[in-house]
């Protein structure tokens, strides 16, 4: 394209400069800011230009908190481990480590031609051993505090990346890698406590800085309910049946029980149930099912009675029929609930389709007043001279719909007791405490977040420290002999059992207790394990010693503004604050939360405005951007495109129109050098400029700051006059923004120190203030007119100059002014 200047000779030239000096280099000591974005995965050949938007952002924030003294932390690295990785590795039939590899030098190259600050001393390869050594480290810090154990459970299972994956994992009954759909198993697996945690990873989150969105997506995903653990007796058995409630002021409306599928209790009723080869087949069938499915509130609810057992209603003391269904998970509650089908929708909907009685208990406060309108309604109808039964008639009718509105369809709100024995007439707060006691039920706080299950049955993750002997049990590896290494002797391709097993060098090893024959865990753990704690070895990655010296972590820490994508909202962001929380109460670190301040990215849509993909050929490469239009272009123009968190269309009309703003500046620049002069109107626009980007800088506010530096370019470049204290303040302003053009031309002035070495100009709050205003004219409190005038003008002067408006004298029309009222710098009124 025509240009004015060279911009790769330029930024190459500055990027060789920056490489070569400790210009970013985080230093401790004084204050300091610790700015981070979400580290990328090299699982392909490339990055796209959606990838430079939320590194641009941080880069920004990073290079403007320099400015203002701190020291700041900048750190990069690759989240290397995991499922995208290795699949593009058997896609392309390499061993992961040499594509791996290969894609690090690719994204390492592609970050370092954009320009970002970052301190690449600290650079993390999470597939390293000398940083997975104390990924395995971290493990055994959880397992001596019991956050990690082993246990038989129902995973979810995707037969295409043959290996189990966690709930956050999938996607509307989806694996979120490949979209196959996901089946649940039986396996034994590891998991990480994280519901140890649940009660403070939701109370903490409410005082940091992170969007509302993040923060409901978190409250939602750890569910706190609170309730009631009630135990239901079997007539004629020794066995009891606890359910949790979060309703126990429904109890004397639950008409049946139901019990997951896999309840342990129905396996130890086999033989007091008479139709047990239906329930056999039933339980098969909902083993087939993934989660999302089974609670899906759209689906019909299946199950099955168990004939020949029957519960007691500790409430109402009645006989109620037990089935199995599969809405009922084992993983909330206790894997059992009491069904009161006249107030919860899943409830009804069984309940009908199987003639189980419905009784309702709770009466809305305000069928009170329907019932009060009915019978008023039937008075109006008879006074207006209808009889009696037409006037019921109609007032049924009028009635019928607030009626349904209040009782009808599985109503679940609060009100009134009714058919409740002694309590009736209370209401449901009041009954929910004194029903609990009287059966004597339990008050119990649940979570709906589960354990993190951590086991992978692939190839390319860091291994699980631990070591089976027939002796010992589980034995830990010692630290002295990490990091566990992964093997070379292995097929790495998925079967759905850990490629790990068919190495003899890895798996049979001595016991480190007992000295005898054992053999090392063949899983490998979740790639979520390398980064829920990256953030704090960037603190001090190149200890050997330990995983962070805990002076360096302490001082680094909290992450001061963290900016990535929604979609870990529940996945990455609940991982790290549990492992924060739990390195904490081992005495490692000495804060409770990660990160302080999230901001999070919307998508680049591509220009048709789908989804940039290979499949649909609409990837933008940002090496042809670069390459066309300079890395001071595409990272300003992604920062213009719109909010931050905004989902936008790329469009290359728009990166040229930001190219054009780049070249106005370089021109005008070589062209003032040399003819500086000074003038009020540019002083006080550039104490204006630099407010703006200032406060938009610290509130993530990029597309404005761009168009403020955009006017005041426009202004002084056809005004031309413009002093070089101004230019410069003008030049340390844009180059958060496009550093490699900023550099030059503060070079160009002159300069043999980088101008990132300079202090953030300030702007003086009385230049700021236009000297001239437009104020509000009105006649008997009506807008008439605007006049524009000096700033703190006198009453008088102004007078004469609003009497001699053509608008205001024809509004007057002859009448004469009875008062003039003038607020000062605001308004005039004239009253006639």
């Amino acid at each position: 394209m025509t240009t004015f200047y060279n911009h790769n000779k330029i930024e190459k030239k500055w990027q060789t400069s920056w490489a070569s000096s400790d210009l970013y280099q985080a230093k401790e000591g004084g204050d300091k800011k610790y700015i981070l974005d979400m580290f990328s995965y090299p699982s392909g050949a490339g990055l796209h230009v959606g990838h430079p938007e939320s590194y641009t952002a941080t880069d920004i924030v990073a290079r403007y908190f320099r400015f203002k003294g701190f020291n700041v932390l900048h750190p990069v690295g690759f989240d290397a481990f995991g499922l995208p990785a290795e699949n593009y590795a058997i896609k392309q039939g390499v061993h992961p480590q040499e594509t791996t590899q290969k894609n690090i030098e690719i994204f390492r190259r592609q970050i370092k031609s954009l320009g970002f600050s970052y301190d690449w001393s600290r650079e993390v390869d999470t597939s390293s051993p000398e940083y997975y050594k104390w990924t395995q480290w971290l493990f055994l810090k959880l397992y001596e505090k019991g956050l990690a154990y082993k246990k038989a459970a129902p995973v979810n299972w995707c037969d295409s990346c043959k290996t189990v994956l966690a709930n956050e994992q999938v996607t509307d009954s989806k694996c979120e890698r490949c979209e196959n759909q996901v089946i649940q198993k039986n396996l034994e697996q590891w998991f990480l406590k994280v519901t140890e945690y649940a009660e403070e990873l939701l109370q903490q989150m409410e005082d940091l800085d992170w969007p509302e969105a993040l923060k409901s997506a978190q409250r939602n995903w750890i569910g706190r309910s609170e309730g009631a653990l009630l135990d239901f007796e079997l007539k004629g058995l020794d066995k009891s049946v606890e359910v949790f409630t979060t309703r126990p002021d429904t109890l004397f409306g639950s008409t049946y029980l139901v019990l997951a599928p896999e309840h342990s209790l129905v396996s130890e009723l086999k033989n007091q149930i008479s139709n047990w080869p239906a329930v056999a087949e039933y339980i098969k069938q909902a083993q087939n099912k993934n989660q999302l499915e089974r609670t899906d509130l759209n689906k019909d609810k299946t199950g099955v009675k168990l004939e020949g057992v029957m519960a007691v209603n500790p409430g109402s003391h009645e006989e109620i029929p037990v089935y199995i269904a599969d809405y009922v998970m084992t993983n909330y509650g206790t894997g059992a609930i009491m069904a009161v089908p006249a107030h919860d929708e899943r409830d009804w909907e069984f309940a009908i389709s199987r003639n189980i009685p419905i009784k309702y208990v709770i009466e809305p406060d305000t069928v009170k007043d329907v019932r009060g309108n009915y019978f008023q309604e039937i008075i109006y109808k008879i006074e207006e001279g209808q009889s009696y039964e037409d006037a019921e008639n109609q007032a049924l009718k009028y009635i019928f719909q607030q009626i349904k509105d209040c009782v009808g369809y599985g109503y679940n709100g609060n009100g009134k007791l009714i058919n409740s024995d002694k309590f009736d007439g209370l209401n449901s707060e009041e009954a929910k405490e004194k029903i609990t006691k009287d059966v004597k039920g339990k008050k119990k706080v649940n979570y709906k977040i589960r354990d993190w299950l951590i086991s992978r049955q692939r190839y390319w993750g860091a291994p699980i420290p631990i070591i089976y002997c027939d002796k010992c049990g589980q034995v830990p590896v010692p630290e002295k002999d990490l990091p566990v290494l992964l093997p070379n002797d292995v097929d790495f391709k998925p079967t759905g059992e850990s490629p790990l097993k068919s190495s003899k060098s890895f798996h049979e090893v001595k016991c480190p207790k007992c000295g005898g024959q054992a053999k090392r865990e063949s899983d490998t753990m979740d790639t979520f394990v390398c980064s829920s704690w990256y953030f704090l070895r960037y603190c001090d990655s190149s200890n050997n010693q330990e995983a962070f010296n805990k002076k360096a972590v302490n001082y680094w820490m909290p992450v001061d503004l963290y900016i990535g994508g929604m979609e870990h909202a529940v996945g990455h962001l609940i991982y790290s604050r549990f492992i924060t929380k739990a390195l904490r109460d081992a005495g490692y670190l000495k804060f409770d939360e990660p990160f302080l301040k999230i901001r999070a990215q919307g998508i680049i849509l591509a220009e048709d405005g789908r989804k940039m993909s290979k499949r649909w050929g609409n990837v933008i490469n940002p090496d042809q951007v670069a390459e066309e239009y300079g890395a001071d272009s595409l990272r300003l123009y992604e920062m213009f495109m719109g909010p931050l968190e905004d989902m936008k269309p790329w469009n290359t009309k728009g990166i040229i129109g930001v190219r054009r703003f780049l070249e106005k500046v370089y021109k005008f620049s070589l062209e003032i050098k040399d003819n500086f002069n000074e003038d009020s109107a540019t002083e006080r626009l550039l104490h204006k400029t630099v407010k703006k980007v200032t406060e938009d800088i610290e509130g993530i506010k990029f597309n404005t700051a761009i168009s403020a530096m955009m006017v005041f370019i426009n202004q002084v470049a056809s005004s031309k006059k413009i002093s070089g204290q101004e230019l410069e303040k003008f030049l340390i302003i844009l180059s958060p923004f496009a550093p490699h053009l900023a550099e030059e031309l503060w070079s160009e002035l002159g300069h043999n120190e980088s101008i990132f070495r300079e202090k953030w100009p300030d702007y003086d709050s009385k230049l700021i203030i236009d000297e001239e205003i437009t104020m509000a004219v009105q006649i008997n409190g009506k807008l008439r007119a605007t006049i524009a005038v000096q700033r703190g003008i006198k009453e008088k002067e102004l007078r004469d100059r609003v009497e001699a408006l053509a608008n205001v004298q024809k509004n007057l029309e002859g009448r004469q002014i009875k008062k003039f009222i003038y607020i000062e710098d605001k308004l005039v009124n004239l009253v006639v």
